[in-house]
């Protein structure tokens, strides 16, 4: 577990262009979590003290793959009136869309699940941390209107069961975080959807965080 100290370096370090104001955004999380797990439990209680390295940075994984990857699509999300959309899918309490939210506040984000209740803890953290960028929507993928650049989400289904939700509602790509034995899984989507090879990569979360909790934990691009 890492506390905010540790967070600040890391970020500081590894995005050097954030501001005192989005890291006191950052800052603000913790707390704004612990009360309202305390009315709606949208976080496991033994996994809030983890809320810095297992939540805020597991879900910043994707920008810095982003920073690394793809340099043009980071830049592009920093810029102000960039037109990004960027959808959350299974958003839960609000990851990984609030952490990369406040990172990019110039790109507007969509953060929708099915389950009520989450959504009204996404939406009050949002709504506490002024972040202006964001919509939360109660909702199933299928119902959503238009286009996204992007899609975000972090394991809330097998890349099989996922894929159809979103097929045909972005236009650069998936970014989705998953962890454990992921070749099955990918050999499973692309099969079943015949797939190019070039159309999934992967990119291991641990050579950015060296904890032994991103241990076999990925950033797995769909195109």
């Amino acid at each position: 577990m890492i506390d905010f100290g540790q967070f600040e370096a890391i970020i500081r370090e590894s995005f050097p262009e954030i501001t005192g104001d989005q890291l006191d955004k950052y800052r603000q999380m913790e707390q704004l979590y612990k009360d309202w797990n305390s009315k709606i439990n949208v976080i496991s209680r033994k996994d809030l003290d983890g809320i810095y390295d297992h939540h805020v940075l597991h879900s910043l994984a994707i920008a810095y793959y982003l920073k690394i990857r793809k340099p043009e699509d980071y830049s592009s999300l920093l810029s102000p009136r960039n037109g990004v959309r960027i959808l959350d899918l299974g958003t839960g309490g609000g990851f990984p869309g609030i952490p990369l939210a406040i990172l990019f506040p110039e790109t507007s984000f969509t953060l929708c699940d099915s389950i009520r209740k989450k959504t009204l803890v996404a939406s009050e953290v949002a709504a506490s941390l002024g972040l202006r960028n964001v919509e939360v929507v109660n909702a199933r993928a299928e119902s959503l209107p238009g286009k996204f650049d992007y899609v975000v989400s972090r394991a809330v289904a097998s890349l099989s069961d996922f894929y159809p939700w979103v097929k045909g509602k972005y236009t650069k790509g998936i970014l989705y975080l998953k962890g454990g034995d992921i070749n099955e899984e990918i050999n499973d989507l692309m099969s079943r959807h015949k797939m190019r090879k070039s159309s999934v990569s992967t990119w291991p979360v641990g050579s950015w965080l060296l904890d032994n909790y991103f241990e076999g934990k990925f950033v797995i691009n769909i195109l």
